[in-house]
């Protein structure tokens, strides 16, 4: 990932140093497994422990020096630690291993780690929504379906909603670190034929994982459920983005994302307040599907293994995982700061739709006031377009009407704001079962 959307967080469980520091804990925990069973000396594997390398950049360097030779890399990094080690001890380094022992278990071991980066982070989405929607539920907005008018809403109710979703987003990452908190170390087809399943077990134990049944390599749906997980609060953070894109349009003017000093929306024109984030984090998600649909076509590997897989996820796990970060850091900060412009909002919803907003409350009232419902339907339905060519008040149009016979009364009611919006609070009482 490039340095511009890779937290430094997130990055740094993805380094050289850190995955080769992973694989080394992996190995040195396996040769203490060994010493249960009784295969490795114990003072062996303590000499091991205690004169294996810094895993630093010139222990990096020398692993990529030796797997010049190797073409392996995991062949290179063993030749490098039992180097290090020296002999005879540094033998017993990737004793009865194959090479996905050490970097599937590895791997699931760093993903269980970037999984709770993000758990906590699409935590901090949802908050951030959970606060906006309780400070702005009572604030009204034009609701619409199609991109067109349709009945009023308020903004609480959209940011309840995506808060809703964003809590959705925790439950899927939390379902997928479970699913990838899980080791082998059972050999080159998984059937234990040269190591002992004890040793699995106390690798997977330190490492907090569960050892699960495998073929040389761990059940890749499971790195594809990681994807999915993180596809999918990239498609929650593209239904936030777009809709403020929406919203922040000229035309509409209701929102504006945050505007610091110094910034400039356009090296042309100086008026120009873009949304450039929203519209970021929309392009963004796209590549997180993308990440998806290549971790998808690993699921099916060649017999008990290939390696087709490999070079897929040394791009697309690391870069998921910094990605879906940079995007939930930016899209709460997003949230936390959206400006809102609720006298543009209300505006647009009375005088901008003329009144059309409450043409189903109209209509209602006309079939309680005796009407059949397509009769109603007729007359709210020819109003309602006289008044938007003609640009007239909704409600001039009804009272000019003779087909309207409604006591102005109950004309008040079926324009009157507050009873539309009477039951809006439901929205934020969803919220309360959130604890994020």
């Amino acid at each position: 990932m490039i340095p511009r959307y890779a937290p430094k967080e997130m990055a740094a469980l993805f380094s050289d140093e850190a995955r080769f520091a992973m694989w080394l804990r992996v190995e040195l925990l396996a040769t203490d497994g060994w010493v249960a069973v009784g295969d490795v000396p114990a003072d062996a594997a303590e000499f091991c422990r205690a004169h294996a390398p810094v895993v630093d950049a010139a222990f990096v360097e020398a692993v990529a020096e030796r797997e010049r030779v190797t073409d392996h890399d995991v062949a290179a990094f063993v030749d490098v630690v039992q180097e290090s080690i020296g002999q005879p001890q540094g033998s017993w380094i990737h004793y009865g291993l194959t090479s996905s022992d050490v970097v599937d278990t590895a791997l699931c071991a760093t993903l269980t780690r970037a999984a709770d980066l993000l758990i906590e982070a699409a935590n901090g989405l949802v908050r951030a929504c959970k606060a906006r929607a309780l400070e702005s539920i009572d604030v009204p907005v034009t609701g619409r379906t199609h991109g067109m008018h349709a009945e009023p809403t308020t903004f609480g109710a959209k940011f309840a909603l995506w808060a809703l979703q964003a809590d959705r987003d925790v439950q899927r990452l939390r379902a997928a670190r479970e699913r990838v908190a899980v080791g082998k170390l059972s050999g080159a087809v998984g059937t234990f034929s040269n190591i002992d399943p004890s040793v699995e077990a106390h690798v997977c134990a330190a490492l907090g994982l569960v050892p699960v049944p495998a073929t040389q390599v761990v059940a890749r749906d499971r790195h594809a459920e990681f994807l999915w997980a993180c596809a999918s609060v990239g498609a929650t953070i593209e239904q936030i983005a777009t809709e403020i894109r929406h919203m922040a349009r000229s035309e509409l003017g209701e929102v504006e994302e945050p505007f610091k000093p110094g910034q400039k929306g356009s090296s042309a024109m100086p008026h120009k307040r873009n949304p450039i984030l929203s519209e970021r984090l929309c392009g963004l998600a796209r590549v997180l599907r993308g990440y998806l649909s290549a971790g998808l076509e690993d699921v099916a590997l060649w017999h008990e293994r290939d390696i087709s897989h490999s070079s897929v996820e040394r791009v697309v796990l690391p870069d998921a995982s910094m990605l879906t970060l940079y995007m939930l850091q930016k899209t709460t900060g997003l949230v936390d700061g959206l400006v809102l412009h609720p006298e543009r909002a209300l505006a647009t919803l009375t005088e901008g739709s003329h009144g059309l907003v409450f043409s189903q409350s109209v209509l209602l009232a006309l079939v309680s006031g005796g009407l059949s419902r397509d009769a109603a339907y007729r007359i709210v339905q020819r109003d309602a377009r006289a008044a938007w060519e003609e640009g007239q008040s909704f409600r001039a149009v009804l009272d000019a009407d003779p087909e309207v016979t409604l006591a102005p009364a109950d004309l008040d009611a079926a324009f009157d704001l507050s009873r539309t919006l009477r039951h809006v609070h439901r929205f934020t009482d969803a919220l309360e079962e959130l604890t994020p």
